[in-house]
């Protein structure tokens, strides 16, 4: 039966993995997988031997139909990311719309996701919530933060180390300096660590403390 599957992977510990996740990639007959080399650790683990081939943000529009036609002829695909769950903040939108719009069955496991961890962890509200993501780079960026400096709901963003602390900084000229926060990075790794206070607190902190691994940075409300 045609059908895709997006299957999360562990966010860190191989053992998040489900044991559903491993049944379905078992059972399907090509995965696509952001960067086979990651994924080949993770399939090797598992001792998985589904044939891999390569679906990331540099070639999935140009694949998009191809692969819609494998599936509508019979082809069961997984889908998996390097990390977490496919789609959020990582390729996996564009083939879930084509696949809906061809009449072809989807259906998304449960499974790892970095933000949720993190947001329960924070210490801030988390029965109402924001998710950013990733912040533009560039065009687009102050306004977005602009539109957010009166959200009243917890917000949520992804950033890369290198980035922290300007994202930090960002925060602080629109939200302001005492904005309770929290950074979490390396969840579900040996050397996870979330580290809380005001953005300025934070701010300092990783100055003095540059930081490695990926990263979620939770940032209350206005009025929280």
């Amino acid at each position: 039966m045609s059908k895709l599957y997006l299957v999360p992977t562990p966010i860190g510990n191989l053992k998040d993995m489900t044991f559903r996740a491993v049944e379905v990639l078992n059972s399907v007959d090509k995965i696509l997988a952001e960067d086979t080399r990651t994924s080949g650790k993770l399939l090797k683990y598992y001792q998985i031997q589904t044939p891999m081939h390569t679906y990331h943000m540099h070639n999935e529009h140009g694949m998009i139909e191809g692969l819609v036609k494998s599936i509508s002829e019979g082809t069961v695909m997984a889908l998996i990311s390097d990390a977490g769950t496919p789609a959020i903040s990582d390729p996996g939108f564009l083939i879930v719309r084509a696949c809906i719009q061809n009449n072809i069955p989807v259906e998304c496991l449960p499974g790892p996701t970095a933000f949720v961890p993190a947001l329960v962890d924070s210490g801030l509200p988390n029965d109402r919530f924001v998710f950013e993501g990733f912040l533009p780079q560039k065009k687009g960026r102050q306004t977005r933060l602009e539109m957010l400096a009166k959200e009243s709901k917890t917000m949520i963003f992804y950033e890369a180390p290198h980035k922290l602390l300007r994202t930090i900084q960002d925060l602080i000229k629109v939200l302001g300096a005492e904005r309770q926060a929290s950074v979490s990075r390396e969840i579900s790794k040996l050397y996870e660590t979330h580290q809380r206070g005001s953005l300025d607190a934070l701010r300092i902190h990783f100055e003095q403390h540059p930081p490695k691994g990926e990263i979620v940075i939770i940032v209350a409300g206005q009025n929280s």
